[in-house]
């Protein structure tokens, strides 16, 4: 009798990823006789390359037109997936799944793709704010199967970590001092950053009242904002913007006393790892996108526009312009380890 073959098909942002992880071990609990593997992005699978449940990660490129979804289907059909569990909601991810001939399609009613679902889920009351965590295992339970209960925790190997100590103390970072990680991106859009001089007043308050060193990463992309806060900084932070693999970060955010960030990846990633966070909001809410676990803080300001989920503020930001370093500092002092 051959093995059923689960094909899970995992957000797209980091962040989510990493929220839908309670969801997709669920779903390994409900099969464990099956084989089950992950569609990713290439920038994410590295968060399940490590997992030993999953056997197989097909990574996705970005299908922009009907060649490249038609490229992407002949590469799943030849696995020959029985079922297929989407954690996105778009209709283009529902089509794949068709188009690749996977004969059950699962996920939610969402995007018009309905039609091509072989077994769907409404979603509850968007009008109820809902952390995203539940909303993956709310598709499961939909679905029919028990759920775990629901927890975030990533682990970083010991190998990755030691490499991360080296690699600090080679940028000449005195092991002995606190560190504090910031992450001043946000790749939604300029809307979610808190800006740039506001992160460097912050960093030059932990350097002079706690005497940590600074670490300030982020994508390629986030590089002049690394290089703003640099610049407005007498003692120089650490920068390795652009400079690591996600399994290089972890292991990074692993030996951090507090990691201050944005709404983003990398805010999720380091809570998962149960190092202290203070999250800063402005146009999100962060009771759907907030840190999950302890311990952990968020700063956001009650503004009439919030919650708005602009990709770039059309008015005077006032979410984040209203959040001031002196504020942030104490959410992050209150959590000092």
């Amino acid at each position: 009798m051959n093995t059923m073959k689960i094909l899970i098909r995992v957000p797209n942002w980091i962040g989510d990823s990493i929220l839908a992880r309670p969801a997709i071990e669920s779903i390994a609990d409900s099969f464990p006789e099956a084989e089950l593997w992950l569609s990713a992005a290439e920038w994410v699978k590295d968060l399940f390359s490590s997992d030993g449940k999953i056997p197989g990660i097909v990574p996705l490129s970005p299908a922009n037109d009907i060649k490249s979804v038609r490229a992407a289907a002949r590469k799943l059909r030849a696995q020959s997936f029985d079922v297929g569990i989407l954690l996105t909601n778009s209709f283009g991810s529902a089509l794949l799944f068709l188009l690749a001939g996977i004969p059950e399609r699962w996920g939610y009613a969402a995007d018009g793709r309905r039609p091509l679902l072989t077994k769907s889920v409404r979603r509850l009351n968007p009008d109820s704010p809902r952390h995203q965590v539940h909303y993956y295992l709310d598709l499961v339970s939909g679905l029919g199967l028990t759920t775990r209960p629901p927890e975030l925790r990533l682990s970083v190997p010991p190998e990755e970590k030691e490499r991360a100590r080296q690699r600090l103390l080679d940028l000449g970072l005195d092991p002995q001092r606190p560190l504090v990680i910031l992450s001043p991106g946000a790749g939604y859009g300029p809307a979610k950053r808190w800006p740039a001089s506001r992160f460097a007043a912050l960093a030059s308050l932990f350097q002079e009242r706690k005497d940590a060193a600074v670490l300030v990463i982020g994508s390629a992309a986030e590089s002049d904002i690394a290089a703003t806060i640099s610049s407005s900084l007498k003692k120089k932070p650490f920068v390795l913007t652009g400079k690591t693999t996600l399994p290089q970060l972890k292991g990074l955010i692993s030996r951090a006393h507090l990691f201050v960030s944005n709404d983003s990846g990398p805010m999720h990633l380091s809570n998962a790892l149960r190092v202290p966070v203070v999250g800063i909001f402005g146009p999100t809410d962060p009771a759907i996108t907030g840190p999950f676990e302890q311990p952990a803080a968020v700063v956001k300001k009650d503004v009439p526009c919030w919650p708005c989920s602009y990709r770039k503020c059309p008015y005077d930001h006032r979410c984040m312009m209203q959040i001031d370093p002196e504020e942030v500092y104490r959410a992050g002092e209150a959590l000092w380890r």
